[in-house]
């Protein structure tokens, strides 16, 4: 049996811990409650921000289409996006199976755009500063989902303004260690229970 392990999961640890620093998870700070939340696989309502970067992808899917509403506002970044990512394999689901700790684990993440060895994640974002994504397991993990990719491409907009962030693979920390120190965490904080019952892999030994 393995279990589960996501960009999406790992992120929310993080932004726990950097919340609050010191990881003593006996107060009530939103972001701990907001992990549980992840960590339980309870269903979350899309903020308006999440809806924004939905509705900003179809809109470069259109344009890539050419089926896009000219006048729409976000349409001058979308054409951008659009050529910056160009007709790649969209929504790829990858997975790997790893073990870590004497643990098997499927990594598991669903890359926007797969295209000639790049991995591109396109991002709605109202700033953007350079380096803003440097800390996020995001490139790690889907650069071990992909072996074939040699480079990971953040496509940020606020629906203006395109900005790119690169990583290199040979850049690029791996994501092992750190799914090492969030397994052994859950086991401190007690939680590796609730992690073992909600994160259970219905898939086998993907790619």
């Amino acid at each position: 049996m393995s279990h589960l392990m996501t960009h999406s999961l790992l992120s929310a640890w993080q932004w726990a811990l950097t919340e609050n620093p010191y990881e003593d998870m006996t107060t009530e700070s939103s972001s701990y409650q907001d992990f549980l939340r992840v960590l339980n696989r309870e269903p979350v309502e899309a903020t308006p921000a999440m809806q924004a970067g939905l509705d900003f992808e179809q809109l470069v899917a259109a344009v890539l289409a050419d089926t896009a509403d000219a006048d729409h506002n976000w349409y001058d970044a979308a054409r951008q996006v659009a050529e910056i990512v160009g007709h790649g394999v969209y929504q790829y689901p990858a997975s790997k199976e790893v073990e870590v700790d004497g643990r098997k684990i499927l990594l598991y993440g669903r890359i926007d755009v797969l295209r000639a060895g790049v991995i591109y994640d396109i991002k709605f974002s109202k700033s953007y500063e350079r380096g803003k994504y440097f800390d996020s397991t995001q490139h790690p993990m889907y650069l071990e989902l992909v072996p074939e990719a040699e480079r990971f491409v953040y496509v940020v907009t606020n629906g203006s303004n395109v900005w790119t962030e690169s990583y290199d693979r040979e850049d690029t920390p791996s994501i092992i260690p750190v799914v090492g120190d969030f397994l052994r965490w859950l086991e401190l904080q007690n939680l590796m229970d609730v992690y073992l019952e909600k994160w259970k892999s219905r898939y086998s030994n993907a790619n």
